[in-house]
């Protein structure tokens, strides 16, 4: 390992941790309109701090929403290029009244740092940005090419840089991409995620009379929209979990046998994880699959939520005209979102009850994938990786969606490396979000090995 940068992380420790909390500190909520201020003044901050680091032609890139945040360092002819992701905007606070300290403040407890944005993604883009000044610090230049993009928009769907990646493919050119947005798989286990499950966003309406009735009056008789949409939403998966969209499993990949074969050496228990993250009575899903096959490797179709007639207080006996439920479906390598999204407009308007019309709004769309771990840039990364923690990588997938590796992926033809220094407990996007400290800088020794271990090529 690179003792010379572990060295510059060990003497600035206070500085590189000071800086981060003055970050955080930024309420870069991307959603709220009244942030918007903030988002503007923490892409700023970004700016400048890819500055100080060393980096040159450094951008902040006005878009339809957030702006985006640009630098590059060139001067490593013959040398691989490296393109580093992250975001700097974060989820709203709410509910204030659940966090134990203010979010926007960062406080040390037992070793983390809690604040909004700690772990996701502020402290983990930040470390990327402090290796590199490390690297700098050290050998006056950088051992590959760097190319730094960051977001503001992540948390509301990234649509601007998404535009920006598919219009920029010669600006953006690159050998491989760095995103840190991920957790360890456990405490102490270096984890590099080679899979991505897609996500399939949709709002179904359904209209049944043209306007509320009174159920006394025409109940019985009046088609109901909210029972409508129930019936229809019933019939898209079955008691077992298994989805009804004729066509869904068609092109789903099955993992590798290796691949499941690693799997099973996880620490991984059905029980604590129905205990200590579920907290229901059972953990439900399709038969003759694990837990860990299905929230990484199926495709799965929930509800999150569903809208229409009286909710208020008290009694209105109302037969409902509409009804809204917003629906999603994961999607896994091999799955073609569109043919889904048409498969499941297809099964809507079958499964759509008499009296009652539907229509389906596609709210985004974005494909599953896997990246080889045999690619030299992901052998690279695991070694480095396990150099650090002094044990072997593991590889996982994630059940969730990074919608950017499949845009890197589509638009500029590279690999993504997800090296996240998250951990599993880490509470993202939930109050008393944290991020261990001690592994705020253990990445930015991380990416720094990585980055120099790159740069000399295959072993």
């Amino acid at each position: 390992m690179s003792q010379a940068t572990n060295a510059f992380v060990e003497q600035h420790r206070d500085r590189l941790f000071e800086e981060l909390k003055d970050f955080i500190r930024i309420p870069s909520v991307s959603t709220l309109p009244e942030h918007q201020g903030d988002v503007a003044r923490c892409a700023q901050f970004v700016a400048d701090a890819l500055t100080k680091a060393g980096l040159e032609n450094v951008e902040v890139i006005p878009t339809a929403g957030h702006p985006l945040v640009y630098a590059d360092w060139l001067h490593a002819p013959g040398q691989p290029t490296v393109l580093c992701y992250g975001h700097y905007d974060v989820q709203p606070p709410d509910p204030l009244e659940l966090w134990v300290t203010p979010p926007f403040e960062p406080t040390v407890r037992d070793g983390n740092a809690y604040a909004r944005g700690a772990v996701d993604d502020k402290g983990q883009m930040y470390m990327h940005i402090k290796a590199i000044e490390a690297l700098f610090a050290v050998h006056g230049k950088l051992p590959v090419n760097v190319k730094m993009l960051i977001e503001g928009e992540e948390e509301i769907g990234g649509k601007s840089i998404a535009k920006y990646v598919a219009e920029n493919g010669a600006k953006l050119k690159a050998d491989v991409a760095l995103v840190s947005d991920t957790a360890l798989y456990a405490e102490g286990m270096p984890t590099l995620c080679v899979g991505l499950r897609g996500l399939a966003y949709m709002e179904v309406e359904a209209k049944g009379p043209a306007w509320d009735l009174h159920s006394g009056s025409y109940g019985g008789a009046a088609p109901n929209a909210i029972f409508g949409l129930v019936e229809l939403l019933s019939k898209l998966k079955n008691a077992d979990g298994v989805i009804q969209v004729p066509g869904l499993y068609d092109d789903v990949a099955a993992p590798a046998e290796a691949e499941l074969a690693s799997w099973r050496q996880l620490p991984f228990s059905e029980s604590e994880m129905l205990a200590k993250e579920v907290g229901s009575t059972v953990l439900t899903g399709e038969p003759g699959y694990t837990v860990l096959e299905r929230t990484w490797a199926r495709p799965t179709l929930e509800v999150h939520g569903i809208a229409g007639g009286f909710t208020g207080a008290g009694a209105k006996t109302v037969i409902p005209a509409v009804a809204k439920a917003k629906v999603s479906l994961r999607l896994v390598p091999n799955q073609d979102p569109e043919k889904v999204v048409a498969a499941f407009k297809k099964a809507v308007a079958a499964a759509t009850p008499k009296g009652i019309t539907t229509s389906v709004t596609v709210l985004s769309h974005s494909p599953g994938l896997v990246v080889n771990p045999d690619h030299p840039a992901i052998r690279v990364a695991a070694a480095a990786f396990a150099e650090m923690m002094g044990r072997p990588t593991v590889f996982v997938r994630s059940g969730g969606s990074i919608p950017i590796v499949g845009d890197f992926h589509q638009h500029l033809g590279i690999p993504t490396i997800l090296m996240g220094f998250g951990l599993p407990d880490d509470g993202l996007h939930s109050p008393n979000e944290k991020f261990c400290i001690a592994n705020y800088y253990l990445g930015i020794q991380t990416v720094a090995l990585f980055l120099e271990q790159y740069g000399k090529g295959p072993s």
